[in-house]
């Protein structure tokens, strides 16, 4: 029988626009060892929609009060993309709720904060993800609607390169061998920027590597989750 480390549950956040959907094959792979959970952030998915968009700060204190209400103490996060941002948030502000990060293509790409630059970015990444995932993002996208462009540019204003030296809980950055979104430069630097981290590539994976390379992903972040 799989072991569930039922005492450090793994949150799952997802990025800019989407729902938690597209962190289901990962979910169902950590599930066998892990008590995993994946919620849709307020404005996201099934979650209830807010009266504005929320910002950064706003989606990582969410986070936090879902804890609550779940009855979630300490826990590890991994988010993807913008998913970085909230976590990374989440662990500045409340460093005694997060026990380890995993940021998967974390935005934005210094070299790329510009809409069109990043835009440019995220259509060039669309060969190395399996096709369905368009459709996802696209289901996601419609329910969101005219919040997108609001929530895009909380998201380019997001300081992340100030927040990572301020976090001081272990953190792994993990990058797709392919990813336009999230350079291989630009993760280095944010593993410079940390205090604790480590990089890994995953062969031939895109942005979403959680999504179109779920094995590789979770046997490459298994053993930092399981180490004490």
């Amino acid at each position: 029988m799989p072991r569930v480390n039922r005492a450090l549950p793994v949150i799952l956040v997802h990025g800019f626009g989407v729902s938690s959907s597209y962190f289901v094959p990962t979910a169902r792979r950590l599930g066998r060892e892990f008590s995993v959970y994946a919620p849709d952030l307020p404005g996201h998915g099934k979650s209830a929609t807010p009266l504005r968009t929320l910002d950064i700060p706003e989606l990582a204190g969410a986070l936090v009060a879902w804890m609550d209400a779940v009855g979630l103490d300490r826990v590890m996060l991994i988010g993807n993309s913008m998913g970085c941002q909230i976590i990374a948030d989440t662990a500045l502000h409340h460093p005694d709720r997060v026990d380890r990060l995993v940021l998967i293509g974390p935005v934005v790409d210094p070299a790329a904060r510009t809409p069109m630059r990043l835009i440019n970015r995220v259509i060039r990444d669309v060969v190395y993800e399996r096709v369905f995932l368009g459709v996802i993002v696209l289901v996601d996208y419609a329910r969101m609607g005219h919040r997108l462009f609001q929530e895009y540019r909380h998201m380019l204003r997001y300081p992340l390169q100030e927040v990572l030296p301020k976090i001081e809980v272990p953190c792994m950055l993990v990058r797709g061998e392919h990813d336009p979104v999230a350079s291989q430069m630009w993760l280095e630097e944010a593993a410079r920027l940390l205090a604790t981290s480590s990089l890994i590539t995953i062969p031939n994976g895109g942005h979403a590597v959680h999504y179109s390379t779920p094995d590789q992903f979770v046997e490459s972040i298994a053993p930092f989750l399981h180490a004490s």
